[in-house]
């Protein structure tokens, strides 16, 4: 008898530190991660990659609950004159049109998986002004992060794909 309760206090025990160590998608999402791809999806089923087939960038995730975003071509135009604030209307529209950033804070629903947004700030204002954006985490593993923004101001869904950052 005094076996059998050794054996359940045991599993009992083994199970609970199990449990104990499972680590949160909060925990698990914190760091700095590169960016794989971006899909978009428009209401009609067509699909795009609005970064081209080999998109750069990165996320970063505090613990304290801030993110900040970069996503970019391969390539981005360059400009002729050596000063930015210079660039022609030509070489601004290829800027833009070329990359994204973003930074703020994040919330996680853990029952859900879906990431709560606000953006502090944007390199596109009108996303910026869109309180409370949702992400939906579709994939979460140690090395391995996808995520879907189920409606942009456009009417797309973009699908994101991210890997670990090792470092250098």
């Amino acid at each position: 008898m005094n076996r059998i309760f050794l054996a359940i206090g045991l599993g009992l025990a083994v199970s609970g530190a199990a449990l104990a160590q499972q680590k949160t998608a909060k925990d698990q999402i914190v760091g700095a991660w590169t960016l794989v791809s971006v899909v978009s999806e428009m209401d009609d089923g067509k699909k795009g990659e609005p970064f081209g087939p080999s998109p750069k960038g990165v996320i970063i995730f505090s613990n304290d609950g801030h993110f900040s975003l970069f996503q970019s071509r391969a390539e981005i135009p360059k400009i002729a004159a050596s000063d930015r604030a210079k660039a022609t209307p030509e070489e601004a529209q290829g800027i833009v049109a070329s990359s994204i950033a973003y930074y703020g804070t994040y919330v996680i629903d853990e029952s859900t998986k879906v990431m709560s947004v606000n953006l502090a700030a944007s390199t596109y204002a009108n996303v910026a002004a869109i309180p409370d954006q949702k992400r939906t985490i579709t994939l979460l593993t140690s090395d391995e992060l996808k995520f879907d923004n189920p409606k942009t101001p456009n009417g797309m869904t973009l699908r994101t794909a991210w890997k670990r950052a090792v470092a250098p």
